[in-house]
Protein backbone atom coordinates (compact mmCIF):
# COMPACT_ATOMS: atom_id res chain seq x y z
CA UNK A 1 0.00 0.00 0.00
CA UNK A 2 1.12 3.57 -0.65
CA UNK A 3 0.12 6.68 0.47
CA UNK A 4 -2.27 8.39 -1.86
CA UNK A 5 -0.56 11.55 -1.64
CA UNK A 6 3.46 11.14 -2.35
CA UNK A 7 3.51 7.44 -2.91
CA UNK A 8 5.84 6.43 -0.14
CA UNK A 9 4.92 2.96 1.46
CA UNK A 10 6.20 3.74 4.72
CA UNK A 11 3.55 5.51 7.41
CA UNK A 12 2.21 4.18 10.76
CA UNK A 13 -1.25 3.58 12.10
CA UNK A 14 -2.45 6.86 14.36
CA UNK A 15 -5.90 5.10 15.09
CA UNK A 16 -7.77 1.53 14.84
CA UNK A 17 -11.47 0.85 15.57
CA UNK A 18 -13.61 -2.08 14.74
CA UNK A 19 -16.51 -1.33 12.39
CA UNK A 20 -19.52 -3.55 11.47
CA UNK A 21 -17.62 -5.46 8.64
CA UNK A 22 -13.95 -5.03 9.45
CA UNK A 23 -11.49 -2.46 11.19
CA UNK A 24 -10.91 1.17 10.14
CA UNK A 25 -7.46 2.58 10.32
CA UNK A 26 -6.41 5.80 10.19
CA UNK A 27 -2.57 5.95 8.96
CA UNK A 28 -0.32 8.57 8.69
CA UNK A 29 2.74 9.22 5.59
CA UNK A 30 5.88 9.45 7.92
CA UNK A 31 7.31 10.86 4.43
CA UNK A 32 4.77 13.43 3.80
CA UNK A 33 2.42 13.93 7.03
CA UNK A 34 -0.18 13.08 5.13
CA UNK A 35 -3.42 11.07 6.93
CA UNK A 36 -5.69 8.88 5.31
CA UNK A 37 -8.04 6.43 6.08
CA UNK A 38 -8.06 2.23 5.46
CA UNK A 39 -10.51 -0.52 5.56
CA UNK A 40 -9.59 -4.05 6.48
CA UNK A 41 -12.43 -6.77 5.49
CA UNK A 42 -12.58 -10.45 5.81
CA UNK A 43 -12.54 -11.59 2.49
CA UNK A 44 -14.66 -14.99 2.19
CA UNK A 45 -13.34 -17.33 -0.10
CA UNK A 46 -14.61 -17.47 -4.03
CA UNK A 47 -17.40 -19.59 -4.50
CA UNK A 48 -18.16 -20.78 -8.02
CA UNK A 49 -21.28 -20.87 -9.68
CA UNK A 50 -21.92 -24.12 -11.81
CA UNK A 51 -23.93 -23.26 -14.95
CA UNK A 52 -25.94 -25.81 -16.77
CA UNK A 53 -24.09 -26.10 -19.45
CA UNK A 54 -20.98 -27.18 -17.03
CA UNK A 55 -19.13 -23.41 -17.11
CA UNK A 56 -17.96 -22.37 -13.99
CA UNK A 57 -18.55 -18.58 -13.03
CA UNK A 58 -17.07 -17.08 -9.85
CA UNK A 59 -19.97 -16.09 -7.55
CA UNK A 60 -20.88 -12.28 -8.39
CA UNK A 61 -23.88 -10.65 -5.88
CA UNK A 62 -23.76 -7.75 -8.35
CA UNK A 63 -25.52 -10.26 -10.89
CA UNK A 64 -27.76 -11.47 -8.47
CA UNK A 65 -28.77 -7.93 -7.81
CA UNK A 66 -28.86 -7.09 -10.80
CA UNK A 67 -31.85 -10.15 -11.42
CA UNK A 68 -33.63 -9.25 -8.37
CA UNK A 69 -33.89 -5.64 -9.75
CA UNK A 70 -35.29 -6.56 -13.13
CA UNK A 71 -38.15 -8.91 -11.40
CA UNK A 72 -38.67 -6.24 -8.85
CA UNK A 73 -39.39 -3.68 -10.96
CA UNK A 74 -41.73 -1.23 -10.78
CA UNK A 75 -43.15 -3.21 -7.80
CA UNK A 76 -44.44 -1.95 -4.50
CA UNK A 77 -41.59 -2.92 -2.53
CA UNK A 78 -40.54 -1.05 0.90
CA UNK A 79 -36.76 0.61 0.45
CA UNK A 80 -34.18 -1.65 0.75
CA UNK A 81 -36.21 -4.65 0.39
CA UNK A 82 -33.97 -6.41 -2.72
CA UNK A 83 -30.66 -5.49 -1.13
CA UNK A 84 -31.71 -7.60 1.78
CA UNK A 85 -33.04 -10.18 -0.14
CA UNK A 86 -29.78 -10.38 -2.54
CA UNK A 87 -27.40 -10.57 1.44
CA UNK A 88 -30.27 -13.14 2.66
CA UNK A 89 -29.73 -15.38 -0.55
CA UNK A 90 -26.09 -15.01 -0.70
CA UNK A 91 -25.59 -15.80 3.32
CA UNK A 92 -27.71 -18.79 2.95
CA UNK A 93 -25.42 -19.84 0.14
CA UNK A 94 -22.19 -19.25 0.97
CA UNK A 95 -23.05 -20.23 4.40
CA UNK A 96 -23.10 -23.87 3.09
CA UNK A 97 -19.21 -23.79 2.77
CA UNK A 98 -19.74 -25.04 -0.62
CA UNK A 99 -16.89 -23.41 -3.10
CA UNK A 100 -19.23 -24.56 -5.66
CA UNK A 101 -23.09 -24.34 -5.81
CA UNK A 102 -25.07 -24.92 -8.98
CA UNK A 103 -27.01 -22.28 -10.36
CA UNK A 104 -30.43 -24.45 -10.11
CA UNK A 105 -29.26 -23.68 -6.05
CA UNK A 106 -29.09 -20.09 -6.61
CA UNK A 107 -32.19 -19.81 -9.27
CA UNK A 108 -34.44 -22.00 -6.74
CA UNK A 109 -33.47 -19.81 -3.70
CA UNK A 110 -34.17 -16.60 -5.52
CA UNK A 111 -37.87 -17.99 -6.70
CA UNK A 112 -38.56 -19.47 -3.22
CA UNK A 113 -38.10 -15.60 -2.11
CA UNK A 114 -39.35 -13.89 -4.93
CA UNK A 115 -42.62 -15.93 -4.06
CA UNK A 116 -42.62 -14.45 -0.42
CA UNK A 117 -42.90 -11.09 -0.87
CA UNK A 118 -44.03 -10.40 -4.50
CA UNK A 119 -46.07 -12.95 -6.87
CA UNK A 120 -45.67 -10.69 -9.84
CA UNK A 121 -41.83 -10.51 -9.51
CA UNK A 122 -42.16 -14.24 -8.63
CA UNK A 123 -43.41 -14.50 -12.24
CA UNK A 124 -41.14 -12.21 -14.01
CA UNK A 125 -38.38 -14.23 -12.41
CA UNK A 126 -39.96 -17.66 -13.58
CA UNK A 127 -40.67 -16.60 -17.20
CA UNK A 128 -37.12 -16.11 -17.75
CA UNK A 129 -35.31 -18.76 -15.11
CA UNK A 130 -37.71 -22.01 -16.23
CA UNK A 131 -37.74 -21.28 -20.05
CA UNK A 132 -41.08 -22.09 -20.43
CA UNK A 133 -41.67 -23.97 -23.97
CA UNK A 134 -44.99 -22.94 -24.69
CA UNK A 135 -47.89 -20.60 -23.00
CA UNK A 136 -49.43 -23.63 -21.34
CA UNK A 137 -46.22 -24.50 -18.88
CA UNK A 138 -46.63 -20.62 -18.25
CA UNK A 139 -50.53 -20.37 -17.29
CA UNK A 140 -50.03 -23.86 -15.46
CA UNK A 141 -47.33 -21.72 -12.83
CA UNK A 142 -49.50 -19.37 -12.62
CA UNK A 143 -52.56 -21.48 -11.86
CA UNK A 144 -50.65 -23.29 -9.40
CA UNK A 145 -50.06 -19.42 -7.92
CA UNK A 146 -53.35 -18.94 -8.09
CA UNK A 147 -54.69 -21.56 -6.59
CA UNK A 148 -52.16 -21.10 -3.94
CA UNK A 149 -53.45 -17.82 -2.75
CA UNK A 150 -57.48 -18.46 -3.30
CA UNK A 151 -58.23 -19.59 0.22
CA UNK A 152 -55.86 -16.49 1.77
CA UNK A 153 -57.53 -13.05 2.37
CA UNK A 154 -55.32 -11.82 -0.66
CA UNK A 155 -57.70 -13.32 -3.24
CA UNK A 156 -59.50 -10.09 -4.94
CA UNK A 157 -63.55 -9.62 -4.42
CA UNK A 158 -64.77 -9.53 -7.51
CA UNK A 159 -65.85 -6.28 -9.51
CA UNK A 160 -69.39 -7.15 -10.61
CA UNK A 161 -72.26 -8.69 -8.36
CA UNK A 162 -73.28 -12.15 -9.39
CA UNK A 163 -76.68 -12.85 -9.79
CA UNK A 164 -77.27 -14.68 -6.09
CA UNK A 165 -75.70 -11.30 -4.58
CA UNK A 166 -78.02 -8.92 -6.39
CA UNK A 167 -80.69 -10.85 -5.27
CA UNK A 168 -79.74 -10.81 -1.72
CA UNK A 169 -79.05 -6.95 -1.62
CA UNK A 170 -82.44 -6.51 -3.08
CA UNK A 171 -84.46 -8.57 -0.36
CA UNK A 172 -82.55 -6.33 1.71
CA UNK A 173 -83.94 -2.72 0.54
CA UNK A 174 -80.60 -2.06 -1.87
CA UNK A 175 -82.53 -1.70 -5.01
CA UNK A 176 -81.30 1.81 -5.54
CA UNK A 177 -77.54 0.61 -5.65
CA UNK A 178 -77.63 -2.35 -7.69
CA UNK A 179 -76.73 -1.77 -11.56
CA UNK A 180 -78.58 -4.12 -13.59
Amino acid sequence: MNCPNCQQNDFKVVDSREVEDGIRRRRECLGCGHRFTTYERIQPTAAYVIKKDGRREEWSKDKLLAGLHKACEKRPLPVGTVDKLAYDIEAELLETGRAEIPSTAVGDKVMEKLKAIDNIAYIRFASVYRKFTDVTEFKEMVDRLIDRDAPGARAQLPLLLTDTEKKIKRSKGHDAAIIS
